[in-house]
């Protein structure tokens, strides 16, 4: 996955949010599942952010940002700040 492919999902995501959002206010949803979506929601965000933010690091290295490896499991993106 390039840099392009990384922020198409983040645009994605960040939309996906937003018509949740939507479809709460309008009633279509409820808070429960809005809530239980948006959980996985922000995982895949921090895991897409965390792997610009590799191959990003990688090229200003002069390393190749393919090597970057892919998406690191949640558990692992989740638990930075822990």
């Amino acid at each position: 996955m390039d840099e392009k492919d990384i922020l198409a999902h983040i645009d994605e995501y960040v939309g996906e949010e937003q018509r949740l959002r939507e479809r709460l206010r309008r009633g279509e949803l409820g808070r429960e599942e809005e809530h239980r979506r948006l959980a996985e929601l922000e995982v895949a965000l921090d895991q897409c952010w965390d792997l610009l933010r590799r191959r990003r690091a990688r090229r200003d290295a002069g390393e190749d940002p393919e090597r970057a490896a892919g998406v690191r499991p949640p558990d692992e993106v989740e638990g930075y700040l822990q």
